[in-house]
């Protein structure tokens, strides 16, 4: 069996935590919903990107080109500093949607390469400009030109001229579960000399100062150099871990917390802030950074010259204490293995394409896996606030997503973007786990489990749309993505009948939601949502329309239809071996020709005619 077949396997029996560690890490958490406390729910505005280096995240982490646990207790990620930028290179910068002329969009040129299912061997790209990074160039064009020119990207501002920018390449490769070995790559692709700071930062996520109670929230975990001199972590929910490094003069240390005097004017109640590397490295004050070695934050800091094409290699380590072998370094070795092993379970994937496609593939799978991000966000605690916090306006318990008091996540998710939409939404990643079952079954039955629980659907039977507004409608495509995935993941007469038992007994009660509460007259003919057009309308069909009166649509409708095929063809699987299934599938069949009646009669003209005010869409 392939290495990597056999580490899917140990993982999914718990024998070995193979997942632990993976690119949870999201490339944007400011100006999420998650962050956002404001009265008007203004997400941008409250917590710009200008903040994101000052300011603890309550809900996550973001980071360059970096990973975490499951739970983003222990973070990892890339800070760079091309001797010319104002601030510290940590995270992507793009424009908010006021400020994009097409919207939010990520300004950067950066590349998921490779990885496998369980992260054993992961590599990413980051092209950082030698020159001054253009943040405010791009915020004021793209301004100007409005809603009719093109969106002006980074490569518009010519800063990639003459080739002056760095690659910089990050991988990892897991010796154990727990022993991530780093290697991190940086060339010069100018004709010209050019200097860069490198700052591999590992750092906890900021749980202590919101006056939680819940797990893993009661004590301040802590980073420090023991007697040994080595790095040291220590947390209360996550075991012992030393993080080993090439040796150089400067070590920082700092706290994961908010820098309260460069934001409000007032006092910081820790002397030393999450900025701290900036006003280091950037402005030379040295004593922004603890001396004392141990904080809640620290980085290795590597001053690198580098002369035409010429190039850098720092290795490090992320390993725990019952795993440390006692060797100080990483293995280069373990690079080149995990990705013979990574290559080698793409093979047995791709055999059957030409070169081209199995590139593509392969370059596709990348893209998913590094999407995973762990998303956290609990809407009861949302909504009444932290307890050394401001309170937020008692507006916002009859705001957004008021009423799905439910929702506890704390889960890896795959997302669409970890930038554009650092939050999932629920009909991509129905589609995102048909090319997941080929690449982790385990992981895409779980992924459509979960938002059937109770703890994410609602108890009315609908499943949450996003952070934006759970209450929003999505296409319910949930059903075929789950008999889809059960088709894929197994051959006949090895597939996991229970997965499909279980979705299915949940999937009823969405589809009951759907026939009560989206079929408001009773008529099979169903409204709401954006369902044949995206989010894409004059106007929002989630809402009373703005002239009054009332939506019926043909596509809500024929994804309705869509939706009694399925559910039958589910109830027919099931019914082989469990006959009390039997009756479903007839109840699905009758259900899907009533609607088939209802829109070739409905008032007497069907809706295939001008007369009604609406068409089919085939």
């Amino acid at each position: 069996m392939n290495e990597e077949l056999q580490r899917l396997n140990e993982d999914e029996s718990r024998k070995k935590n193979w997942k632990r560690w993976g690119p949870y890490l999201s490339e944007r958490q400011w100006a999420t919903v998650r962050e956002d406390y404001s009265e008007q729910g203004d997400t941008w505005s409250y917590f710009p990107h200008d903040h994101a280096r000052s300011r603890a995240y309550r809900w996550g982490k973001d980071g360059l080109l970096g990973i975490t646990d499951r739970e983003c207790r222990l973070c990892f990620a890339l800070a760079l500093w091309n001797g010319q930028d104002a601030i510290l290179k940590e995270r992507l910068f793009g424009l908010t949607g006021p400020e994009g002329n097409h919207g939010e969009d990520c300004k950067e040129c950066y590349y998921y390469l490779d990885s496998s299912p369980t992260h054993s061997y992961l590599k990413a790209l980051y092209k950082y400009p030698q020159v001054t990074f253009p943040y405010d160039q791009l915020v004021q064009e793209n301004r100007r030109r409005g809603l009719k020119l093109p969106e002006y990207e980074l490569i518009d501002t010519e800063v990639f001229a003459k080739n002056r920018y760095f690659d910089v390449l990050a991988e990892y490769a897991k010796q154990t579960p727990n022993d991530v070995h780093v290697r991190i790559t940086v060339a010069n692709r100018a004709s010209e000399s050019a200097s860069i700071v490198v700052l591999p930062c590992l750092w906890f996520r900021n749980t202590w100062t919101w006056g939680l109670s819940h797990e893993g929230c009661s004590r301040k975990p802590r980073i420090w150099r023991d007697t040994t001199g080595n790095i040291r972590t220590e947390h209360e929910t996550l075991e012992p871990m030393y993080f080993l490094y090439e040796e150089t003069e400067e070590a920082l240390f700092t706290e994961n917390e908010t820098n309260f005097q460069r934001l409000y004017g007032s006092k910081n109640p820790s002397i030393y802030v999450k900025d701290a590397f900036h006003d280091y490295i950037i402005s030379g004050r040295a004593l922004a950074c603890n001396r004392n070695p141990s904080g809640t934050k620290m980085a290795p800091v590597y001053r690198v010259r580098l002369g035409p094409a010429q190039s850098r290699t720092i290795y490090l380590r992320l390993v725990s204490v019952a795993d440390w072998d006692g060797n100080p370094r990483a293995d280069p070795g373990i690079f080149d293995l995990r990705q013979s092993e990574t290559d080698s379970f793409y093979s047995q994937l791709t055999g059957v394409l030409d070169k081209e496609s199995a590139i593509i593939f392969r370059q596709a799978a990348a893209g998913l896996l590094w999407s995973k991000q762990f998303y956290h966000y609990i809407v009861k605690d949302w909504l009444k606030g932290d307890a050394f916090e401001v309170p937020p306006p008692a507006s916002r318990w009859l705001g957004r997503n008021h009423d799905w008091l439910q929702v506890y996540s704390r889960d890896v998710i795959s997302m669409p973007d970890k930038w554009e939409y650092p939050w999932f939404a629920a009909w991509d990643l129905a589609f995102h786990m048909l090319p997941f079952a080929h690449l982790d079954p385990k992981f895409a039955k779980q992924q459509l489990e979960l938002f059937l629980r109770e703890w994410y659907m609602h108890p009315n039977g609908q499943i949450p749309a996003y952070e934006f507004a759970f209450a929003d409608v999505n296409p319910p495509v949930h059903a075929w993505a789950a008999w889809r995935v059960y088709k894929i993941s197994g051959s006949r007469g090895a597939r996991d009948i229970d997965f499909l038992e279980s979705v299915f007994h949940k999937l009823l009660l969405n589809f009951t939601w759907w026939v009560n509460r989206k079929d408001t007259e009773g008529n099979n003919i169903f409204s709401g949502g954006f369902l044949g057009l995206d989010n894409i309308g004059v106007f929002d069909r989630s809402k009373p329309l703005p002239t009054g009166g009332y939506l019926q649509q043909a596509d809500g409708t024929a994804w309705m239809g869509f939706y009694c095929l399925t559910m039958l063809s589910i109830a027919l699987e099931l019914a082989q071996t469990r006959p009390v299934y039997e009756d479903m599938a007839s109840k699905f069949f009758e259900h899907f020709v009533a609607i088939c009646e209802s829109v070739n009669t409905l008032g007497g003209y069907g809706s295939g005619t001008k007369k009604m005010g609406f068409i089919t869409i085939n």
